[in-house]
């Protein structure tokens, strides 16, 4: 291995818990501001924050097209029919689907990615809403494998040991035998290798691809094989370098799209809190997808670094009396939408859990649509100006003694998480010629406080009219934002101008 690790990586608290330097080539100066910095101040705008849904890249609602089953299609519709009303689901901005490994590939050397996949990549250009997704390597809900043939023959199955306590109806995961592979096999790695180097070849880098969860053991790939005790690796060691050696691959593949980690706890002693730590460290992001369950998960969720997004699954009421569970007069799922704003979320799966389906969705929204609604106006992230100060300042100005003026922008987050990335600021002329441009350090603004910043103007030149507009940088890719406040412009800018009402 190129990183030593030792044989248990525990999960740890992270107060105070050292994450590196984010240090940024463009980073702007963002204080303290004392008066000789900025003399002469004045402060000549203010904004307020906007109620609109902002659809900015790292945060939204989830329409979700595959959990862990197909879409229930409906009587005299087609899969793509129902597919397509599952994108169109207004409060969502964001698609998610999670195949399987056979789902996608059924020969060695070349992607066979089935009809599901090709529609919902078609949809998520065409209503312009970007595409998560997971490839499971292990699915106990379905009846077919989950590994193609030509990796089924070759790779060692180990049966697991027990059996699924309670079950409904009709789940096939309390009556079927369950077996895991040996993932520390040679030829499964490598097979996983030249599959994982074939979806980048493709994907790394697409404008409609969102993020993809990371490749974890066991169950749905979420790091566990719960209710069963044993595993099909001989002993910890080897499960742990597997699996950092499988994430360290996948990594490379995907140097421009954001890899998503499990938050499971370790119930194997697979080394999932080494792959969450590495994954930080690596700027990616965090996932949970049981917000009720695991304290473990809320731990790592909610104190998380402030440019680490996290994205929460947790399923929905269908809107029918007998899936609502009220209690103390609320539904379940208001109780969900609660949590999911308590652990500053980025992202919310719009998921009726193995019962997919629009109207299922849309029939719980049209009961309750303020819980839905509210969290919508307030997941992720959300940016303004809150202040704009002008100064001049007397001093040397190339080759002569002149005025240097600048603006100090307060920058404030009415979101309930940080920036899942760097922000970076752009200020132009009103014909889009750059003025001054730079970066944030990752992570800010965050939801609590103002952060401040500094942009350098050339000398006599009038700061009104100016046009400041924002960008978010993850992985290398700049993407950009729209300012959420009253005062943005249709295209999410932000025109300088002096308020009047500030004067006194």
């Amino acid at each position: 291995m190129s990183e030593p690790f030792p044989e248990l990586v525990p999960q740890h608290n992270w107060d105070d818990y050292k994450w590196g330097s984010h240090a940024q080539p463009d980073r702007l100066y963002q204080g303290p501001f004392p008066q000789e910095l900025v003399p002469g101040w004045e402060v000549v705008m203010a904004t307020m924050p906007s109620a609109d849904v902002v659809p900015n890249y790292g945060m939204g609602l989830v329409n979700y097209v595959i959990g862990d089953m197909f879409p229930k299609v409906k009587p005299g519709e087609t899969m793509a029919q129902c597919i397509e009303d599952i994108v169109r689901i207004p409060m969502g901005a964001r698609l998610y689907i999670r195949p399987t490994w056979r789902q996608m590939q059924s020969r060695p050397g070349r992607l066979e990615p089935f009809e599901i996949w090709k529609i919902t990549l078609e949809l998520a250009e065409k209503y312009q809403k970007a595409l998560g997704f997971r490839i499971m390597l292990s699915n106990p809900d379905i009846a077919e494998e989950s590994l193609p043939d030509f990796v089924l023959e070759k790779v060692p199955q180990v049966a697991l040991q027990g059996e699924w306590p309670g079950g409904r109806a009709g789940e096939i995961r309390h009556h079927k035998a369950h077996c895991l592979p040996r993932y520390d096999h040679p030829y499964f790695r490598a097979a996983l290798a030249e599959f994982d180097a074939l979806l980048a070849e493709q994907l790394n880098g697409h404008p409609f691809i969102e993020f993809i969860d990371t490749y974890m053991y066991g169950f749905w790939g979420e790091g566990h094989s719960w209710p069963f005790d044993n595993s099909p690796f001989p002993d910890p060691v080897t499960a742990l370098e597997t699996w950092v050696e499988i994430f360290e691959m996948q990594r490379t593949h995907w140097d421009r799209v954001p890899l998503v980690t499990n938050t499971q706890p370790d119930l194997q002693k697979v080394g999932n809190a080494e792959l969450v730590e590495r994954t930080i460290r690596s700027g990616n992001w965090l996932r949970t997808d049981t917000i009720f369950i695991e304290n473990q998960q809320i731990e790592a969720i909610s104190n998380r670094p402030a440019w680490i997004a996290a994205v929460c699954e947790e399923g929905m009421s269908d809107g029918r009396l007998e899936t609502l569970a009220i209690e103390d007069g609320l539904p379940r799922t208001e109780r969900v939408l609660q949590h999911v704003r308590d652990v500053g979320a980025n992202y919310w799966s719009l998921w009726n859990w193995h019962n997919i389906h629009a109207q299922h969705v849309m029939n719980y929204y049209r009961q309750y649509p303020d819980g839905i609604d509210r969290l919508n106006r307030a997941i992720g992230y959300r940016l303004r100006p809150a202040w704009v100060w002008t100064y001049d300042q007397l001093g040397r100005v190339g080759s002569h003694t002149g005025f240097r003026y600048g603006l100090v922008l307060g920058l404030v987050n009415d979101g309930i998480a940080g920036v899942p990335g760097i922000l970076r600021l752009v200020l132009c002329h009103p014909d889009g010629q750059v003025i001054a441009s730079g970066s944030l350090d990752p992570g800010y603004p965050t939801p609590r406080g103002v952060r401040q910043v500094r942009l350098i103007l050339p000398e006599g030149l009038n700061w009104e009219g100016l046009v400041l507009s924002a960008e978010i940088e993850v992985k290398g890719v700049r993407r950009p934002l729209r300012w959420a406040c009253r005062e943005a412009n249709p295209d999410g800018s932000l025109t300088l101008r002096r308020q009047k009402s500030l004067a006194y």
